[in-house]
């Protein structure tokens, strides 16, 4: 069993990230914080990776949507290239590619379960030739649906390529009571990154057709809610890294970071 490197996602200071990188950035790093998990950053690599080096902070993980061909940027041009994505999280330093998000209605399909497999599969291929891992990060659609008596989540792992990583959120893996617990037990050393975010055990929200409102979370800092957060660091040896999150939280994030950070610090994690 080894222990995992702390992380936080960058998503969670998006706000403070716009207002001033270098000052959130900055505070990050006051926090004792060492690693960074990088989102949107495929136009924008080198600034980023230049903005992190001034504050000591590396990105060994990063999020990027790449199993979904069809989609555009928001400004309506194509999106970029797997090599595009895979040499701007090259420059940046990233060792593991997690694909962030696949829409609730391809998770209800059998066929669509195997075709974002195969994706996955051969992303992974492709990333090889870049030095890279790459991996698959879930929401709460994943769990939702059976195909054949087995969860939709188990069926995409069962067909995954031994190289390819999985970055379970225990909050979201965690919705509608779902047990995260035997999950991570299941998938074994393919787990090699958490997102350890804590609240309430919610109902999944990306399959009801109302729109999606992050402060409905009602998020909480790590230790401070109800998601078995203990049993799941144990339950996931190889797991390399563990990093903080929140998708919206209602106080200071700066502080709802640090008392993550001093839950994972109590655990052995630094």
């Amino acid at each position: 069993m080894s222990t995992p490197r702390m992380s936080v996602q960058l998503y969670s200071v998006r706000h403070a990230l716009e207002a001033d990188e270098d000052a959130a950035l900055g505070r990050l790093a006051a926090l004792g914080l060492r690693n960074v998990e990088a989102f949107g950053f495929v136009h924008r690599a080198a600034e980023l990776a230049d903005a992190l080096d001034r504050h000591g902070l590396s990105a060994p993980t990063g999020h990027a949507g790449f199993l979904s061909p069809e989609r555009a940027t928001a400004e309506g041009e194509p999106a970029p290239t797997l090599d595009e994505t895979f040499r701007a999280a090259r420059r940046l330093g990233v060792e593991i590619l997690f694909d962030p998000f696949v829409p609730a209605a391809r998770w209800a399909d059998e066929t669509e379960i195997a075709r974002t497999a195969g994706l996955l599969n051969e992303a992974a291929k492709r990333a090889a030739d870049h030095g890279l891992r790459v991996g698959y990060h879930n929401h709460s659609q994943e769990f939702v649906h059976t195909i054949g008596g087995v969860n939709a989540f188990d069926r995409f792992a069962d067909l995954l390529a031994p190289e390819v990583a999985l970055e379970i959120d225990l909050f979201w893996a965690s919705a509608g009571g779902y047990d995260v617990v035997s999950l991570l037990g299941r998938l074994g050393s393919r787990v090699r990154a958490l997102h350890v975010k804590d609240g309430p055990v919610i109902d999944d929200p990306f399959t009801s057709g109302a729109p999606f409102d992050a402060a409905d979370t009602r998020q909480v800092p790590a230790g401070r809610g109800e998601i078995a957060l203990d049993a799941s660091l144990a339950a996931a040896p190889d797991a390399e890294y563990a990093i903080i999150e929140f998708d919206h939280y209602d106080g200071d994030i700066f502080e709802g970071i640090a008392t993550g950070v001093a839950f994972l610090n109590g655990k052995g994690i630094a």
